[in-house]
């Protein structure tokens, strides 16, 4: 008769294989969602729909893949701060449009909206390495730019975008001039956890209490919580404490993290902010939050007099 713990541990292994093999063959459809179900991988609208005056850029990544953006101002000569924006894991740029027209109006700010690799039209497929290389390229693009202030980029990020922000401001200490985080996770090992709990004591961060055998088999993951805490920028987080994708605890770690060495980090909470709409419900109070954090840090440049010089007599 096969004993209690043989059968515990039969259990244990075929739990580990089918882990593995999720992780194996699915862990980018997980973690990247450029289509969402029922709809097409094309733009559903475009900036002009909403009446935005825009710019379609193609540009291509270090390693020649093709890729999309959107460059929308406020009005031709806006010379205010330019936002790097950087999406969730699901959908595409049209889908954050609204959200980027009030943006527009309350920061009176640019807005440059990067279709990561594999998403919206740019080609190629996702994964960690290559969307590094996409938003570098986003990044060198605006500093080749004449008609924005080049020290005037700030990096936005949301979710998975708020984990490509943090390495593209890292890795860009003289490009980026300040990191905005929205309801990010410290890293895909701990959301692991959160979304496949059967996984959570086989995978995970370096809080994990679990053995995280799995680890070794995750291709993409985005380690927040170890990049956070090497950006010298300033860092405002806004955290959504409903949010029902990341728990909020996550951006309160990154915070924490962050603060240990970078005294310029701010940290607000939104009381009713889910995953995608923080923006919407944190209504006045998150833009004037951004806005103030975007007055004290990208400051707006004032033009020198001119000198009146006199007439030696």
């Amino acid at each position: 008769m096969v004993s209690y713990m043989g059968v515990l541990l039969y259990g244990v292994g075929g739990i580990v294989v089918a882990g593995v093999a999720l992780l194996v063959a699915f862990q980018e459809k997980l973690v990247y969602v450029p289509v969402l179900p029922g709809l097409s991988k094309s733009y559903p609208i475009t900036p002009a729909r909403l009446r935005l005056d825009y710019e379609d850029v193609w540009l291509t990544s270090s390693d020649g893949i093709r890729l999309h953006a959107w460059f929308i101002k406020l009005l031709p000569d806006c010379r205010g701060p330019t936002i790097l924006f950087f999406q969730e894991n699901a959908g595409n740029i049209a889908h954050r449009l609204e959200m980027v027209r009030i943006m527009l109006q309350r920061l009176q700010c640019n807005v440059f909206m990067l279709s990561y690799r594999g998403y919206g039209a740019s080609d190629g497929f996702p994964s960690q390495h290559g969307i590094i290389m996409d938003a570098q390229a986003a990044l060198d693009h605006l500093h080749q730019r004449t008609d924005i202030d080049g020290s005037r980029i700030v990096v936005f990020g949301r979710s998975l975008g708020g984990a490509v922000g943090a390495v593209l401001t890292k890795n860009n200490p003289d490009k980026v001039a300040a990191l905005i985080l929205e309801n990010t996770f410290t890293s895909i090992l701990d959301m692991a956890g959160v979304l496949l709990p059967f996984l959570k004591w086989l995978i995970g961060g370096s809080s994990s209490k679990g053995p995280r055998v799995l680890n070794r088999f995750v291709r993409s993951p985005w380690s927040t919580i170890d990049i956070v805490g090497e950006v010298r920028q300033p860092i405002l987080f806004l955290s959504g404490l409903q949010d029902e994708m990341v728990p909020p605890i996550h951006m309160q770690l990154l915070f924490a993290k962050a603060a240990t060495r970078n005294k310029n980090c701010s940290f607000i909470e939104f009381p009713t902010g889910m995953h995608m709409d923080t923006w919407l419900a944190g209504g006045d109070h998150y833009w004037r939050t951004v806005q103030r954090f975007l007055e004290q840090y990208v400051p707006e440049k004032k033009e020198m007099a001119p000198t009146t010089v006199g007439k030696i007599g």
